[in-house]
């Protein structure tokens, strides 16, 4: 069987006879298969992972947590800390020849900020963004907002990546179709097959930073001449074609096969840790019945014990954290426990006692399973038995994981094709900041969930304007304390996808998702 499946996937691999151009080559599997390509449009992260191929950002986050120039020179910030300037680098150039402009740099931020919630804000607190010249253009704030060069840098969903002012200025709410980035590769698009092959070529207008790269920053030097998405849907063939050396990077090693690959000496497993793990969610329908009503989502919050969760995952010890109620990440440098009394308590027992006290009299709660996830299957099947323990009358509606995510975007009661709740998991790049954790940042707005709290509002504003560290750490934990009373989310634990790669590999740049740049074979 094995035979048959790289059988089949050589099939899908267009330089399997040379030896040279192999070594140039480098053969990738993600978790999730490139099926949208323009970044403002999905939260998935295979479209991330191409973004970063083939856009660049203003500003980058590295190994260390600060935020660095990349396509910048750098910046100036006035006295009052209510205008900044910004200078582009020398000699950048867009894919397509032309080059990048403070023009091109202000219409991506606009556009990025109509689809995004950090973006929303940043120019909710601006009042006047302007082009000074070729190189330079200008924010002028209309309040204090403390947070800008994060937002211009935010690693997580949803990144703002340049691209052409002609291509920018679009509808917003339109995915764009011609993909121009001044990224360190360039998108084959001519031979993109979606569900089967992606693949990127060495841009060669792209100018990389002097300095050694770090995490999303510095010199994102592109050593491989050619990288392949390969799409491989079976968990099994992927680790075999690993083994086999038919492919050299998986984004997430089945956890199945964690044990027997670190015993490979061919194979190296990476150790994600803190930010760069996940943390697994329920994402509750706070539109529609039952759990409009705060106390039933109160019972439900204290029937997810995450412990059974993060073990039904089959992970190593090293590799989970059984118990997390920090939603900036455990292990991190935002790790709270603000506000987890309640979710400490969580038990059977007392979510069924909690449940008899509400107005719910056994109405069908629609449970969204994306049953072809070997992240979420094992997390949905737990905690759709926790809820039916506790007394809800669950209706699994098992499914892939695409499904999901669609039926996700319905506000419809459950007797009309609607949903209650949904297992997802997020990557802990997403949560460092309150402005940008979409467990608080899509408070009252159109958001899968729904959710809406007068309190947030209030926090997330006064968050934004704190300029100490001391103020922003108060405020984190008053954020986190509302989300878990309010139940916007309920964390089911945080654990590691570890990645693992072929050990003629170096200069794998460890993250929270994977980047190819400074990455050759020995």
């Amino acid at each position: 069987m094995r035979l048959c499946r790289l059988a089949l996937l050589l099939a899908l691999l267009p330089f399997a006879a040379s030896a040279q151009e192999r070594s140039r080559t480098l053969r990738v599997s993600l978790n999730t298969e490139l099926q949208i390509l323009d970044p403002l449009m999905t939260t998935i992260n295979a479209t991330r992972v191409f973004a970063y191929l083939v856009f660049d950002t203003l500003v980058s986050l590295d190994a260390e947590g600060q935020y660095r120039p990349q396509m910048l020179q750098g910046w100036e910030i006035s006295a009052d800390r209510l205008t900044y300037t910004f200078t582009l680098r020398d000699g950048l150039e867009w894919s397509d020849g032309q080059p990048v402009t403070a023009e091109d740099c202000v219409a991506s931020i606009r556009r990025w900020a109509r689809r995004e919630a950090l973006g929303g804000q940043l120019m909710a607190a601006t009042r006047e963004m302007r082009v000074l010249d070729a190189k330079r253009f200008e924010i002028a704030l209309n309040r204090p907002f403390a947070f800008v060069i994060e937002a211009l840098g935010k690693a997580g969903h949803t990144i703002p990546v340049m691209m052409p002012a002609r291509i920018a200025a679009g509808d917003p709410n339109t995915a764009v179709t011609e993909i121009v980035g001044s990224g360190p590769y360039r998108f084959l698009q001519s031979e993109w097959r979606p569900g089967e092959r992606a693949s990127f070529v060495r841009n060669p207008r792209y100018r990389p930073r002097e300095e050694p790269p770090s995490a999303l920053a510095g010199g994102k030097v592109p050593k491989m001449e050619r990288i392949e998405l390969l799409s491989i849907t079976d968990q099994a063939t992927r680790a075999a074609a690993l083994e086999a050396g038919e492919l050299d990077f998986l984004e997430i090693l089945p956890f199945d096969f964690i044990t027997r690959m670190r015993r490979n000496r061919n194979i190296v497993v990476g150790q994600p840790r803190g930010i760069d793990q996940f943390l697994s969610v329920l994402n509750v329908n706070h539109a529609v019945p039952p759990f409009n009503d705060p106390a039933i989502r109160k019972a439900l919050q204290a029937a997810i014990v995450q412990p059974e969760v993060m073990a039904a995952m089959g992970l190593p010890d090293d590799m989970l954290v059984p118990w997390c109620g920090s939603i900036y990440m455990c292990n991190a440098a935002g790790t709270t426990e603000a506000g987890t009394e309640g979710l400490r308590a969580a038990s059977t027992e007392r979510a069924r006692g909690l449940l008899r006290a509400t107005s719910y009299r056994g109405e069908p709660v629609v449970f969204l399973h994306a049953a072809a996830s070997a992240l979420l299957n094992p997390i949905g099947l737990v905690m759709a038995d926790q809820m039916r323990r506790a007394g809800f009358n669950v209706d699994l509606r098992s499914t892939d994981y695409a499904t999901v995510a669609q039926k996700r975007l319905s506000r419809a009661p459950v007797e009309q094709g609607g949903w209650s709740v949904a297992p997802i998991v997020l990557n802990g790049v997403d949560l460092v900041n309150p402005l940008a954790n979409p467990l608080i940042a899509y408070n009252c707005v159109e958001y899968p969930g729904w959710y809406c709290d007068p309190r947030l509002k209030d926090l997330t504003a006064r968050y934004s304007e704190a300029a100490t560290p001391e103020e922003q750490r108060a405020l984190a934990d008053q954020l986190q304390t509302v989300v878990h009373d309010a139940v916007t989310f309920i964390p089911g634990g945080q654990f590691a996808g570890p990645p693992a790669w072929r050990a003629d590999l170096r200069g794998v740049v460890p993250f929270s998702f994977p980047v190819f740049w400074g990455l050759e074979r020995r």
